[in-house]
C-alpha cells in the first residue's frame, strides 16, 4: 500500500491524514498529475491517489479538482471542497488518535486561496502560510524535505514545526525569495484588459515565489496567466491560470477551461503543459477566453 499524491502543502497533508489513519509503512510516491493524465506514472493496486487525477489501476481515491471528476464508482471519496486534504479528512477521522481540525482548516483556507491582503504580503506572520510556500514541486530533489513535512505534522504542533531548524531555514529562504520574486513579476508581467498575463519563458530556471503576490500588485486584474517553460525539459510549456483572489470578478471556470488545453484545476486555479509547437495557438486561445471572461465560454 502506497500513498501517490502531488507534492504542494494539501497533498502533504493528505499524505499526514492517511499516514494516521492507515497502516501505511511504503513512502509517499510523489507525482504531478501530468503524469498521471499522460499515463506516465506507475500506478498499482494497492495505492492510494489523493489530489490527483483517477487512475484505474489505484485501489483507492481522493480528489476536489472540479476537472477531476468521473462518473463511475470507486473506492474513496471526491468532492468540490476547499482541499483534498479536508475530503481525506472527513473520510477517515473517525480513526485519528489527534485532532487535526485546525490543520485541515488552515488547508483549506491555503489551498482555495481564502487569504487576507496581510498573509499574502507578510506571509511570515501566519506559521501555515509560510510554512505551505516552502513545499512546491519544483524540485524533485527536494522529496526528503516533503517527507521531513509529514512527519512532523504528524507529530508536532504548528509553532514547533516552524522552529525545526530545517524548516526554519526555508522559511528565511522563501521571505529572501518573495523580495525577488516581486521585482521579477513587476518586469514580466504586462495587463490584457482584466488578465494579467506573467511570461517567464526568459529564464533559463523559472524565478518562484508567492503565487498570491501577482494579485497584489495588479489589482485591476481579475486573472493571471503565468507562461514558462519546463524547468527540465524545454521541448514543453506549463501554463498557469488562477483567479484574484482580491478581485473576484473572473467568470472561467479554470478546470473546465484548460481540461481543452491537456490539463485541469478547479473553478479558480488550474494549469496545463504542452508540447512548445502548440504554445502560441494554445496561449492565445486561453487568453481569448479570459477576456472574454464568460461563464460558458470554456
Amino acid at each position: 500500500m502506497r500513498i501517490v499524491t502531488r507534492a504542494d502543502f494539501d497533498g502533504v497533508v493528505c499524505a499526514v491524514i492517511l499516514f494516521e489513519a492507515l497502516e501505511i509503512k511504503q513512502p509517499v510516491k510523489w507525482v504531478e498529475p501530468s503524469e498521471i493524465q499522460k499515463g506516465q506514472a506507475n500506478i498499482r493496486e494497492g495505492d492510494i491517489l489523493a489530489n490527483l487525477p483517477y487512475n484505474k489501476n489505484c485501489s483507492m481515491w481522493f480528489d476536489h479538482h472540479y476537472s477531476n471528476r468521473i462518473d463511475h464508482s470507486f473506492e474513496g471519496a471526491f468532492e468540490i471542497a476547499p482541499s483534498a486534504a479536508g475530503v481525506v479528512y472527513n473520510y477517515y477521522k473517525h480513526r485519528l488518535n489527534q485532532d487535526y481540525s485546525e490543520l485541515i482548516r488552515e488547508t483549506d483556507r491555503i489551498d482555495s486561496a481564502d487569504l487576507n491582503m496581510g498573509e499574502v504580503m507578510f506571509p511570515e506572520k501566519n506559521p501555515y502560510v509560510l510554512l505551505s510556500m516552502t513545499i512546491t514541486g519544483n524540485r524533485k530533489e527536494d522529496e526528503p524535505y516533503w517527507n521531513r513535512i509529514i512527519d512532523l505534522l504528524r507529530k508536532k504542533d504548528i509553532n514547533d514545526v516552524i522552529k525545526d531548524p530545517e524548516v526554519k531555514t526555508r522559511c528565511g529562504g522563501v521571505a529572501k525569495e518573495n523580495k525577488e520574486y516581486k521585482g521579477h513579476l513587476l518586469k514580466h508581467t504586462t495587463m490584457k484588459k482584466h488578465v494579467a498575463i506573467t511570461d517567464f519563458r526568459s529564464f533559463k530556471k523559472t524565478p518562484v515565489g508567492n503565487r498570491f503576490l501577482v494579485y497584489s500588485l495588479f489589482s485591476e486584474s481579475v486573472v493571471n496567466v503565468k507562461i514558462r517553460y519546463d524547468n527540465d525539459d524545454r521541448e514543453k510549456v506549463i501554463v498557469s491560470v488562477g483567479h484574484s483572489i482580491f478581485n473576484r470578478n473572473c467568470n472561467v471556470n479554470v478546470g473546465k477551461m484548460l481540461s481543452n488545453f491537456e490539463g485541469g484545476g478547479h473553478r479558480g486555479a488550474g494549469a496545463c503543459n504542452f508540447h512548445v509547437n502548440k504554445a502560441d495557438e494554445y496561449i492565445l486561445k486561453i487568453i481569448d477566453i479570459l477576456i472574454k471572461n464568460r461563464e460558458n465560454s470554456s
